[in-house]
């Protein structure tokens, strides 16, 4: 298991102990949880990006044109 050190002020470490503290989270599993949350957050959005500039040029619809389409 690997080790990260952090090197904070004290306003923000009293920041995110308080916060891990206050949900219950030891402060380890509180980091490593927000950072992974915050890989898969920009990887969803890269994702996204590259499947929005593959389809550029297909044609959308509009949720009254869908709707219309399926009679709702």
């Amino acid at each position: 298991m690997g080790t990260v050190s952090l090197r904070l002020n004290d306003r923000d470490d009293a920041l995110i102990r308080k916060y891990a503290e206050i949900h219950n989270l030891d402060l380890s599993s509180f980091i490593r949880e927000t950072v992974l949350a915050r890989i898969e957050e920009d990887y969803d959005l890269a994702l996204f990006d590259r499947i929005w500039e593959e389809t550029r040029e297909e044609e959308r619809y509009g949720h009254d044109q869908v709707k219309k389409e399926l009679g709702l």
